[in-house]
């Protein structure tokens, strides 16, 4: 007799875990930083699009660097390796480069989300964006499609994830509501910019 098959889907009445949406809230924790918190776990294209040019030109260098390195070490050093085979070097050397220049930016970039850096011009980044959100009547953050829990799921598992950007690259991709920051002083900022509109 065949063994029977396992269901595909679990019952949410036997797996009830699966079912829970209204687990407690869990506040994202303060840091002690210089400068203040914008957002503790961005979403990836903020934290691309706020980056500065110097952190592009910081990129740029370290991807101009591992190729210009290796063609140096064989300048002094040759390996004497045949041409495909350097140019597979410096292929490697290229995309190895690329993929820390990158790192690096985003690094630099969303340190300032943390306030672990210097961040006035990204403060009023975000005042801006959110504020013109606000005055729209668009959510903050993004439309979600994930229940208030999985919001917290996705948050928990990405927040602060840049300060270990080195050990393993983690981005956020989701549009969430929790990034311990008080959303209020948006909707102030928006209520003096539309009451000063309505005076003039």
């Amino acid at each position: 007799m065949a063994a029977e098959r396992p269901p595909e889907v679990r019952s949410v009445t036997e797996y009830s875990a699966l079912g829970q949406t209204g687990k407690p809230f869990v506040p994202a924790k303060g840091l002690n930083t210089d400068y203040p918190l914008i957002d503790s776990d961005p979403h990836f294209k903020r934290v691309v699009s706020y980056a500065r040019p110097s952190d592009y030109l910081a990129s740029s260098v370290l991807l101009a660097g591992g190729p210009a390195l290796m063609l140096w070490w064989e300048k002094i050093s040759p390996s004497e390796v045949s041409r495909p085979g350097f140019s597979s070097i410096m292929r490697l050397s290229g995309g190895v480069s690329l993929a820390a220049g990158f790192l690096l930016m985003y690094q630099r970039s969303i340190n300032r989300f943390y306030g672990a850096t210097e961040n006035r011009r990204e403060l009023e980044m975000d005042m801006r964006e959110m504020t013109d959100r606000v005055k729209k009547g668009e959510p903050l953050y993004g439309v979600s499609t994930m229940t208030e829990y999985m919001q917290g799921v996705a948050s928990r598992q990405s927040r602060y994830s840049g300060f270990w950007l080195h050990v393993v690259p983690w981005f956020n991709f989701v549009n969430h509501n929790q990034h311990g920051v008080d959303t209020a002083k948006y909707y102030r900022n928006a209520e003096r910019e539309l009451e000063g509109e309505r005076g003039s």
